[in-house]
């Protein structure tokens, strides 16, 4: 058993209500007392946790008690070795809740000779300059002019040093592609939820490991990327929590509403913003005022909403009539394809950009459930200039896409796609819209395929909108474990016509391809007209009987 007071008076506050705590750290205290604070392979560094909440209070702040209660774990050692137990955390909040002050702390201190580790080098990593100079400067200004620090610190403007440790401290921006792992002790990676893919952290890593302790801290508020690294993250951290994967250390401190309609009474705030625990502080006094009337404004400026739910209560809330689904109904189609070999099906495609991507798919029906197996064909040339953030590079070698090489993406790409699934699903017919049509027309009747148009796509969407809402809704949709498709149904934006029907256009004309979603709709197009066949059923039956 191992026990420390600052963690002790955190989880009591909660025990007592004193503290009103979110979902996800209350399951962070039980994975504590039951799987960490009952074990005896490990200590807390007592004299560090106190060296640096003292330097902290000391030099820059009193540390509110979740920052107490966190630093604990940044000192907790292995008995036999003295490695850390928890190398990563995970830190996330609504803005104004302090993260970045803390972060400030703890990187003058690990440069520090209360730290005492020689050249443990701190590096904080942002999407711009002027966010990952935020603590960077907190720390700078705190040094500047103070004669007991700068006896310590050495400040340059691009440049902390801790002279007895010979430490840096300095900021970098995000751009994976001009930096190589230096020999960093720490890193931490701020403004997370703009992070598509974990690019930038495998790179800032590579340094980790060169001295002793190790450390990354991962902090942010959630934003407006889905599927990106944040999402990732916080699906690992939530495996850890409930118990379902305990070898992963990493220390997961969530704060957020656990739902929307928790925003309306503002007792509620905290569990998004532990700095609005009682009693609160002046700056948590002001900061309060400030949410207070931007909440309030609400009921005049509702289009502010969902920055507001994102950003301060950390619960991105989608205005569902400018989307096809919630991000969660979209993950809920990563479910296994059933066994579809010689089923009936519908093909879709979209050829309409034949400049950057082109979709194809074959739509089947088990029961209730869409099935949508597809690929899609991408230009290179397209891809080099575009420069998208998706790991396009992953989804080809997961087989999701093909990258060509070619002025214009071939249609003899798109027609030889389906000819190959001939040969094991039974395509009764191909629906597109009207757009290359004179190109793709004479290929599929060559190949004997019945075509179809769609003459009005947009005709198509609103009729076709009620169907698309309620299979998401309803987990009736299967697009096996696709994130290529995730990415596609994601940046569809759903338009309210003045008529109150609905058309799927891009979230963004050149970044934000939809073309594996269109496939999808041209081909629900006709999904009541999917027989209920398996032709390999029928293939058996045939080769039975005797003439």
């Amino acid at each position: 058993m191992i026990s420390n007071s600052y963690v002790e008076n955190y989880i009591k506050m909660h025990e007592d209500g004193e503290i009103l705590l979110n979902k996800e750290r209350i399951d962070l205290i039980n994975y504590l007392k039951t799987h960490i604070l009952t074990r005896d392979d490990i200590f807390f560094d007592e004299q560090k946790i106190e060296n640096f909440i003292s330097f902290s209070e000391k030099w820059y702040f009193p540390l509110d008690n979740w920052e107490k209660f966190i630093a604990p774990f940044i000192f907790l050692y292995y008995k036999e070795n003295g490695e850390l137990f928890y190398e990563e955390f995970y830190i996330t909040m609504g803005r104004g809740g302090g993260k970045n002050g803390f972060i400030s702390t703890l990187s003058n201190f690990f440069i520090s000779p209360l730290h005492g580790i020689k050249n443990y080098d701190v590096s904080i990593v942002a999407n711009s300059e002027k966010q990952a100079k935020r603590s960077f400067d907190e720390v700078f200004n705190a040094i500047e002019g103070n004669a007991k620090l700068e006896g310590n610190f050495e400040a340059w403007k691009a440049k902390i040093i801790g002279k007895s440790t010979n430490s840096v401290f300095e900021y970098q921006t995000s751009n994976a592609k001009t930096k190589d792992g230096g020999r960093e002790g720490c890193v931490i990676y701020d403004e997370i939820h703009e992070y598509e893919d974990r690019q930038v952290v495998d790179v800032f890593s590579g340094g980790l490991g060169k001295v002793p302790n190790p450390r990354e801290f991962f902090i942010g508020t959630n934003g407006f990327v889905r599927g990106g690294f944040y999402d990732k993250l916080e699906e690992r951290c939530k495996a850890v929590l409930s118990g379902e994967n305990l070898d992963d250390h990493i220390f997961p401190f969530i704060c957020k509403l656990d739902s929307a309609e928790e925003v309306n009474d503002v007792k509620n705030w905290e569990k998004a913003n532990p700095a609005f625990e009682k009693p609160l502080s002046p700056r948590s006094k002001r900061l309060f005022n400030k949410v207070k009337k931007q909440f309030d404004a609400l009921k005049n400026n509702p289009s502010g909403r969902s920055a507001f739910m994102t950003k301060r209560m950390n619960l991105p809330e989608v205005d569902l009539e400018k989307v096809v689904a919630p991000w969660e109904e979209i993950l809920a189609t990563n479910r296994e394809m059933p066994y579809l070999k010689h089923r009936s099906c519908i093909g879709g495609f979209d050829y309409a950009s034949i400049k950057d991507f082109a979709a194809v798919g074959l739509l089947f029906r088990v029961d209730e459930d869409y099935i949508w197996k597809t690929h899609s064909f991408a230009r290179k040339e397209y891809l080099d200039m575009a420069n998208l953030k998706p790991p396009i590079k992953e989804w080809e070698e997961l087989g999701l896409l093909t990258v060509v090489d070619e002025p214009s993406i071939d249609p003899r790409h798109v027609v030889n796609w389906f000819v190959e699934m001939r040969k094991e699903y039974g395509i009764q017919k191909v629906i597109g819209d009207n757009f290359r049509m004179d190109l793709l027309r004479p290929l599929f009747e060559e190949e004997g395929f019945e075509l179809e148009i769609i003459k009005n796509p947009r005709a198509a969407h609103s009729l076709l909108a009620p169907r698309i809402e309620s299979a998401f809704a309803n987990q009736h949709i299967i697009f096996g474990d696709n994130p290529l498709m995730n990415w596609y149904t994601n940046n569809v934006a759903v338009k309210i016509k003045p008529d109150g029907n609905k058309e799927y256009l891009k979230k963004d004309e050149h970044r934000r391809k939809t073309d594996g979603f269109q496939a999808f709709v041209h081909a629900l197009w006709r999904a009541d007209e999917i027989e209920n066949v398996d032709y390999g059923e029928a293939l058996e039956f045939l080769n039975g009987l005797k003439f």
